[in-house]
């Protein structure tokens, strides 16, 4: 079997997907038993080439998951009233999320960074930052 292009694999369906990711995994089951009995070098070779392919696959079907559970969140924010809509927006599985460091996921957005407490939004009020002229 040649191994798979990611491009054949995208215009198939899932049910020709899956059916291909059994017969990859069938043919690994024969292949690992023939390197146990002693087979050819050639036959061995190719346990690279079908495990690439199966990962392939893999990567093909969380690929199309994702982008059809991007595409139903999306429908979900339309039909949902506006403030609704927020929380769809807000609230997205973990693998839909942008990934960033874990520092940059916990840190303070920068509406609840820039909020003062009410003392403080007086003081600010009463006692502005002074504007000097400069002579040049």
């Amino acid at each position: 079997m040649p191994p798979v292009k990611a491009y054949e694999l995208r215009i198939k369906s899932k049910a020709e997907v899956n059916k291909q990711l059994e017969d990859l995994k069938q043919e690994l089951a024969g292949l690992k038993v023939q390197k146990i009995a002693g087979g050819a070098a050639s036959k061995l070779t190719k346990l690279r080439e079908v495990r690439k392919s199966i990962a392939r696959v893999n990567t093909v079907i969380s690929q199309n998951q994702r982008d059809a559970f991007r595409k139903a969140i999306k429908q979900r924010q339309k039909d949902q009233p506006p403030i609704l809509a927020y929380k769809c927006k807000k609230y997205k599985p973990l693998d839909l999320r942008p990934k960033k460091t874990r520092a940059i996921r916990r840190r303070l957005t920068k509406y609840e960074a820039n909020k003062k407490t009410k003392r403080a939004h007086e003081k600010a009020i009463h006692f502005p930052q002074r504007k000097y002229a400069v002579k040049a």
